[in-house]
């Protein structure tokens, strides 16, 4: 189990901007009494997720470059 800034670190954000993941849900956690616990598993399955979307918008901006003639052939 990682703690919050631990989990941060690893997916290179801030503390804050990962317990605002965790609060929408996007991550799950554990309360270990006030601290928040992620487990390194549900982490990596974000990261994979985020950069796989991150991945698609490129992609479909490049299509979208090359249907308008804009240089990406």
């Amino acid at each position: 189990m990682l703690t919050a800034q631990e989990a941060a670190d690893i997916i290179n954000v801030s503390r804050p901007f990962l317990v605002k993941l965790l609060e929408r849900g996007e991550i799950p956690y554990h309360n270990v009494g006030t601290h928040r616990r992620i487990r390194y598993d549900d982490l990596m399955l974000y990261k994979e997720n985020a950069e796989s979307a991150k991945r698609q918008a490129i992609d479909e901006l490049v299509a979208q470059a090359q249907t308008l003639g804009m240089g990406y052939d």
